[in-house]
């Protein structure tokens, strides 16, 4: 339930207000525009009367939200969330790339990968250390040793840095990781998702393979429920009965997260079609659907990459990905871009 307070009602008002609702047992979430302030009210509400609510004083209206997720809600929440990571903006008409490879193979390559794609203009630098893979046979990552390779990286170039983690257990080793990720795999993963809820650190949440919009809605809510509202949430393609592609990309889910939430929302074309040459058509279709941002791979020698070469794109395929993206994207919003070299 959402209670709309009058435009006159005052700080003390508001917070008196919201006293008396978490005595009667509701967690409260204020939301305050320039003329509005929202007081969104979680638990059972059916036992609350909103004509009875309407007749108080400082109360403007009074509605019921059907939906399950309340924080992750735009409906208690109406202006879009910005999420600042030194500098780079995600929502709100801001426009951030994330690009580097999929897996983190030498202190060589990441040195390299992350010069090239600052250059180009990527905000932030990604680098997988710890790798989530079907076959147990395959390369898992470097793990301790590629989280401190991709540290070096982004700290000589000035880049925030972008990696999954895959074990609740490991989250200390993620103290100097910018931006948390959650791959599609664990995205239901409860009991990691409680734990990120807890960090005061953004968190960057892959949908599921066969995950609902909704579904990918309430993990966030997992997430924003322990008190970490910094949520990023990406679509990165879902599985379908298309084999033509790696993953089908559902670019709807953009506006349609647009509308219900919020929160940020990027696209990773790499991993929705898994071959290099759609990255392009598939960014400019994100970009137009709406997106806050997208995340990309990028390898030095994608033909001898330990994980994902194929989608993978070379830096001088990066640098003409960003040059061919840069009129669209100012064409659809503000843009902050890293300054070239």
């Amino acid at each position: 339930m959402i209670v709309i307070l009058k435009p006159n009602t005052s700080e003390p008002q508001v917070e008196a207000f919201s006293k008396r609702m978490e005595a009667l047992g509701f967690k409260t979430h204020l939301s305050r525009g320039e003329n509005t302030t929202i007081v969104g009210l979680i638990g059972d509400t059916s036992r609350l009367d909103p004509e009875k609510l309407k007749s108080e004083e400082l109360v403007s209206d009074v509605k019921r939200v059907s939906e399950p997720y309340k924080k992750a809600n735009r409906k208690f929440h109406t202006h879009d969330t910005v999420i600042d990571v030194r500098g780079r903006k995600f929502g709100g008409g801001f426009f951030q790339v994330i690009a580097g490879p999929c897996s983190i193979e030498s202190a060589g390559q990441m040195e390299l990968v992350s010069e090239c794609v600052k250059k180009s203009g990527a905000g932030l630098l990604r680098g997988g250390a710890f790798k989530p893979r079907t076959s147990p046979y395959s390369f898992q990552g470097l793990e301790n040793e590629g989280l401190r390779l991709l540290l070096d990286a982004g700290q000589k170039t000035g880049q925030p840095v972008v990696t999954e983690i895959m074990d609740a257990a490991d989250i200390r080793l993620f103290e100097d990781v910018d931006i948390i990720q959650v791959g599609a795999r664990n995205m239901q993963n409860f009991r990691l998702l409680k734990i990120l809820g807890q960090q005061d650190k953004p968190v960057l949440l892959k949908r599921g393979l066969a995950n609902t919009i909704e579904e990918l809605l309430m993990s966030a809510e997992y997430i924003m429920s322990e008190g970490n509202e910094q949520v990023i949430l990406c679509e990165r393609g879902i599985r379908t009965f298309e084999p033509s592609t790696r993953n089908t990309l559902d670019i709807s889910a953009v506006p349609v997260l647009k509308k219900l939430t919020h929160l940020p929302v990027i696209v990773d074309p790499s991993h929705a079609c898994g071959v290099s040459w759609m990255v392009l058509p598939l960014s400019k279709a994100a970009i137009a659907a709406g997106a806050d941002g997208l995340m990309v791979e990028v390898h030095n020698n994608p033909s001898q990459a330990l994980s994902d070469g194929a989608q993978s794109l070379t830096p001088q395929a990066f640098d003409e990905l960003m040059r061919s993206l840069r009129p669209y994207i100012e064409l659809e919003r503000k843009t902050i871009w890293s300054e070239r070299q």
